[in-house]
């Protein structure tokens, strides 16, 4: 299937005779690449560029809080704008609710703190946003639509909880029937779903039991994620007005062409070209032929003070009821300080809190070898929990 995708888009005549790259590196730095089983081929960017610009859609995966592959996103964007002006971008860093801010933010009618506000950057998504903004700010110089394609946080909640076939139509923001996840996909969404265990739980075992009503309902709501997210830019390639559509995502909805391109495939979009960022310390041994139309090279990134602050290990969803834990990561300062699955935030350092958003501004803020009172509801019990930071690391 990926064969016949690279052959589609024409890359499989601009491999560069003679190009394998040495055996320690599988792909340099700055360098473009053609993955095939264990190995890849280099490809000229110039006539790569130019054929990804003669297609209809351009998938960039990313690790979320590696500033260095939204670096190589607004290069590649940029790439493509010089060759197709016609372009717009969707994201997966937006629900859909956000599709009014975004037009406003790229018709220039919001400043930067605005936009920021008023898309819940820090609710909806929460990563450093200086990360993204390089990005935006280039859409909206060259007045480019940005596309929200996600759904509501809140859906996807139901989704895992119920299922998809438990929750009405009406209730699912216009999403349609995903198609169904191939083995491939279902062993990767496996890990996935061990990953994602309540902190206190038996992790599921290794190996996948496909039949787990638990594991069923976390497959409907990422298909649910990839289907929503592959419905925004159909939408847009099928309305045939010679827009390039470019897709920013998580790597993990795109490898092997799972994912989203499997959910654009069942719409009507086969051609779709996946481009990912590769570590150049890894090694061919990990590449397959499926995993993506082309890989760029990305040096490891060198660790930063920022890296070192250290993290509170909590996933937050807003409930009804409030902001809710909805994992503690095993062994981190929140499991430390006695946060527990299901606790309910009321005030971090003093403040009371409306929304995640404010849990993530007070942890950021937090310095090293600082203490973080925090104050939760458990039950009926109201409980006073200090989360300790360590101190830095000397050097």
């Amino acid at each position: 299937m990926m064969a016949e995708k690279l052959a589609h888009v024409g890359l499989i005549a601009i491999v560069l005779a003679g190009s394998a790259p040495a055996a320690e590196m599988c792909v340099g730095a700055g360098q473009w690449a053609l993955p095939g089983d264990a190995t890849v081929r280099g490809v000229a960017p110039d006539r790569l560029f130019a054929d990804l610009a003669r297609g209809r859609v351009v998938l960039l995966g990313e690790t979320h809080d590696n500033p260095d592959h939204h670096r190589w996103q607004l290069q590649t964007i940029a790439g493509l704008y010089a060759l197709h002006p016609k372009l717009a971008i969707g994201l997966e860093m937006f629900p859909h609710r956000a599709q009014k801010v975004l037009d406003q933010w790229v018709g220039g009618e919001l400043s930067e703190a605005q936009f920021l506000e008023r898309s819940e950057w820090r609710t909806v998504w929460g990563y450093d946003a200086e990360m993204y903004l390089p990005i935006f700010q280039f859409a909206r110089m060259n007045r480019l639509p940005l596309l929200a394609l996600n759904v509501d946080r809140g859906l996807t909640r139901k989704v895992g909880d119920k299922g998809w076939a438990q929750v009405p139509p009406s209730e699912r923001e216009g999403v349609s029937d995903p198609a169904p996840a191939g083995p491939e996909y279902l062993n990767v969404l496996w890990d996935s779903f061990r990953q994602h265990a309540s902190a206190g739980q038996p992790s599921p075992p290794p190996t996948p039991d496909f039949e787990n009503p638990a594991f069923l309902r976390f497959v409907d709501s990422m298909l649910l994620w990839d289907r929503a997210m592959a419905q925004g830019l159909a939408e847009r390639v099928l309305r045939d007005d010679g827009t390039l559509v470019v897709g920013l995502m998580g790597r993990g909805h795109l490898e092997d062409g799972q994912g989203a391109p499997r959910q654009l495939a069942n719409l009507g979009v086969s051609d779709a070209a996946t481009l990912l960022p590769w570590d150049t310390a890894s090694g061919c041994d990990e590449v397959t032929l499926r995993m993506a139309s082309a890989l760029f090279g990305v040096e490891p990134r060198e660790p930063t003070n920022e890296d070192e602050r250290p993290r509170l290990g909590i996933v937050l969803e807003q409930a009804e009821d409030g902001i809710r834990v909805q994992k503690v990561v095993d062994g981190s300062i929140a499991q430390q300080a006695g946060l527990h699955q299901d606790d309910l935030i009321e005030s971090i350092a003093g403040q009371r809190v409306a929304d995640t958003g404010d849990v993530i501004g007070a942890v950021q803020r937090q310095a090293p070898g600082t203490w973080l009172p925090i104050v939760v509801r458990r039950g009926a019990q109201t409980l006073d929990i200090v989360a300790r930071f360590p101190p830095r690391a000397r050097k």
